[in-house]
């Protein structure tokens, strides 16, 4: 522990063999990044009391990778993130698709020297959008910067 202090649990909970199921998080960044997490993943409308917390990304998981679902994606996180929690100054959003980089992967030339484009195992491939997010943490003296990648 830095200052001997816990912020709060780790988000998202991930398997220990040593018992630390809910991880306390030991600096304030980490619970930053912690809760801007639960921000982003948490559906909105799920909390009875915050009807407004959260984000309506799953409503996006299968929709359209283009740009207008991408530009609606980016304003759906700044403004959960400009309601929710206003000490976090977004830099950037970068919405790409998941299997990027895949597109090339069966072209072959033929044996007319034509190019053609076979998808291996199309069935298999992801259909996600990879989120990056950069943000600047505001409400210290000295500000952090720092980043998440959520796919959906």
């Amino acid at each position: 522990m830095a200052d001997g202090f816990t912020y709060g649990i780790n988000f998202p909970f991930q398997d220990s063999f040593d018992g630390k199921y809910l991880d306390l998080s030991d600096f304030t960044d980490e619970e930053i990044r912690t809760d801007l997490v639960h921000l982003i993943l948490t559906r909105k409308g799920s909390r009875y009391f915050l009807p407004d917390f959260g984000t309506r990304l799953y409503e996006y998981i299968f929709e359209p990778l283009d740009g207008p679902t991408f530009s609606d994606i980016s304003a759906e996180i700044r403004q959960a993130v400009e309601d929710y929690m206003p000490n976090l100054k977004i830099t950037n959003i970068s919405v790409t698709p998941g299997s990027e980089g895949e597109e090339n992967k069966g072209t072959y030339v033929n044996e007319n020297d034509q190019r053609e484009f076979k998808v291996t195992n199309i069935s298999q491939l992801e259909h996600t959008a990879k989120i990056k997010i950069d943000y600047t943490i505001t409400d210290s003296a000295f500000s952090t910067s720092d980043f998440i990648i959520i796919n959906i």
